[in-house]
């Protein structure tokens, strides 16, 4: 199996460190990165606050809530990118916010071909609009709700983009994947063939592997059908 002859880099930029770390070192994550696939960088975004200030301020306006403040992140990414906010060729600046476009297998396959990927964790209200006045940066969401910051969606984006680099996962298991064609995937199903009285359908225990896969296949078209017929011409 051919490699990616550099490993991608990932920055996951974060007010909270303690909530990001953990999860890049385990699972897929954590054996992408010892084979040398990928690297995942953890950058405190509280080293770049100045003694007696803070990374927050009020919004302008008035208003409820707090808003990050640009100096931190600016110094952040000017240190990230080599000096400047100019974004090269193979890198790009993600920030997790409801307003951007909705996550998908098909971006995070996008995604996943780069040389670098930053992502930025906002918090609280959100960062400073201005950010995207400075920076190319671009706003991803993972649906139509709010969590208290932008950690959760930078590690998802993360893992859906590491588990489909070359050799993290088997070949095959990346190639069924849902939405990796044009649905869901399967269901599946492991020993023992019958559990508390429910049993393993028995096209699964036939050993006839053409059968097996016609069944995986139709059933893979009517979960689809079901669940996401949006998903279906």
């Amino acid at each position: 199996m051919k490699f990616r002859r550099e490993p991608m880099r990932i920055d996951i930029v974060t007010l909270f460190p303690q909530l990001v770390g953990p999860l890049t070192r385990g699972s897929i994550l954590g054996r992408a990165q010892a084979k040398g696939l990928a690297e995942i960088a953890v950058v405190d975004l509280r080293l770049y606050v100045a003694d007696g200030e803070r990374a927050d301020d009020s919004p302008y306006g008035g208003g409820a809530g707090m808003v990050m403040r640009l100096a931190p992140l600016v110094e952040c990414l000017e240190d990230l990118l080599g000096g400047s906010l100019a974004v090269p060729d193979g890198t790009r600046v993600v920030v997790p916010a409801p307003a951007g476009s909705v996550f998908t297998q098909a971006m995070a396959r996008e995604l996943s071909s780069l040389q670098r990927l930053i992502l930025i964790c906002g918090h609280y209200e959100g960062i400073d609009e201005r950010i995207f006045d400075l920076v190319a940066a671009d706003e991803v969401s993972l649906g139509d709700f709010v969590l208290t910051g932008g950690e959760i969606p930078a590690l998802a984006i993360a893992d859906a983009c590491v588990r489909i680099l070359p050799g993290a996962i088997t070949a095959e298991s990346a190639a069924n994947d849902s939405f990796s064609g044009d649905g869901l995937d399967w269901p599946h199903y492991t020993r023992p063939a019958t559990f508390r009285g429910v049993s393993v359908p028995e096209i699964l225990l036939s050993g006839d592997h053409g059968k097996i896969a016609l069944w995986r296949a139709d059933r893979a078209r009517e979960r689809t059908a079901k669940r996401r017929p949006d998903l279906r011409s």
